[in-house]
């Protein structure tokens, strides 16, 4: 399938699994999808839960929480491919670690035939993870890390959820193309970092106490007014705060 890579819509994408290998037989029990357009998001989510006829391994279970028992009753991932690649196709998937979660997605694929193809058929795909540590190397660049660096809320994310988990990456995803951080600059008209002009609001909370006014004092200000004469000593003149 062709993909057009100029789309504008983007699926903000993350699953939960009964394990960490599909290799050895884990299977997907929850997906979620946030779908963004023109930098913002539609409301047009995609959310299920899936049987996947087998127990998580305790250590997934304490990550996410979601029971055999719970899943007992839902869908199984051959009832819904149909929808899932319908909702996706033609998009540009953004998921942070891509490589597990498309593992896990082309593994379910595969059980379903060769006809199925793989999901890079059907969209191409954007680590946001790799992205995070090209822009921050040396730095944690897990989830929770990104939300305390560009002040995004998480606070309601006890456990992992994949539709929580998807909706909290593309407000990550928002501000570390092209949210405030920056001062406002460096942002082009497609979030990349490349131009100036494009302002892009990011979700502050709405009980974010008035930013408090501290004013200079005058010992403060006969300090400053003495460092600019010393620069525009050294400078022959060009102290532009002096100049301007």
């Amino acid at each position: 399938m062709s993909i057009n890579k100029k789309t504008t819509r983007q699926i903000v994408l993350d699953t939960e699994t009964t394990g960490l290998e599909p290799s050895q037989g884990h299977r997907i029990i929850e997906i979620g999808a946030v779908e963004i357009i023109g930098r913002r998001q539609t409301g047009n989510h995609y959310h299920q839960y899936l049987q996947p006829d087998r127990e998580s391994d305790e250590a997934a279970l304490s990550v996410h929480g979601i029971t055999t028992e719970f899943l007992a009753d839902k869908p199984r991932f051959a009832d819904v491919v149909g929808e899932f690649l319908e909702y996706v196709k033609g998009a540009q998937l953004i998921i942070h670690n891509a490589p597990f979660d498309v593992g896990f997605i082309n593994h379910e694929l595969k059980r379903l035939g060769p006809q199925w193809g793989q999901i890079e058929d059907y969209c191409s795909i954007l680590d946001s993870l790799v992205m995070a540590r090209e822009k921050h190397p040396g730095q944690k660049n897990n989830l929770d890390a990104l939300c305390r660096r560009y002040d995004i809320n998480n606070a309601h994310r006890e456990l992992h959820g994949a539709l929580l988990d998807s909706e909290i990456l593309a407000d990550v995803y928002l501000a570390m193309t092209g949210g405030q951080v920056s001062l406002g600059l460096g942002v082009d008209s497609d979030g990349a970092g490349r131009g100036v002009g494009t302002s892009v609001i990011r979700r502050l909370p709405v009980d974010r106490p008035k930013l408090k006014v501290i004013r200079a004092t005058s010992e403060e200000l006969t300090a400053h007014k003495k460092r600019l004469e010393v620069i525009q000593k050294v400078s022959d003149g060009k102290c532009i705060w002096l100049n301007s």
